[in-house]
């Protein structure tokens, strides 16, 4: 499967960003990483592209929250995107902040996976889950 990720916004977390690319190539994805401080719209303008069926935004300042509530509308705007992973991960709150609050505000704003403060390995498992579960659903319905 083809992903899309980098580090949304003004986020330069590298090392971060290299480890999840590293893992996404172990387990046998084909990655398109943007690096850091990417626009949203570069992310949405990358899967495009390159027929990415999923999208994993990393961000470890706090600050994507800022971002990512245009994730909706952006999805709506580009064609092609219907089922497109949306999955963001990393530290997703300035300051301090619980997981029972900040998941639903992201799933809210369009993420099908938030992985707030989970360690990359568990929330790749979350992933693999997922796109598990989506593919038994869609089996089911056809």
């Amino acid at each position: 499967m083809k992903v899309v990720t980098g580090v949304v916004g003004n986020d330069i977390h590298v090392v971060a960003n290299r480890l999840m690319e590293l893992s996404l190539h172990a387990r046998g994805y084909e990655v398109f990483n943007l690096g850091v401080n990417t626009y949203l719209e570069e992310f949405f303008d990358a899967a495009v592209e390159t027929g990415a069926e999923i999208l994993l935004i990393s961000s470890l300042n706090g600050e994507a929250e800022g971002w990512g509530r245009e994730v909706k509308q952006l999805k709506a705007k580009y064609k092609y995107l219907d089922n497109l992973v949306m999955m963001i991960g990393g530290n997703l709150t300035v300051g301090s902040g619980h997981a029972e609050d900040i998941i639903p505000k992201y799933k809210n704003y369009g993420f099908d996976l938030v992985c707030h403060q989970v360690d990359l390995n568990t929330g790749l498992d979350l992933l693999e889950t997922f796109i598990a579960d989506r593919k038994i659903t869609e089996s089911n319905q056809s």
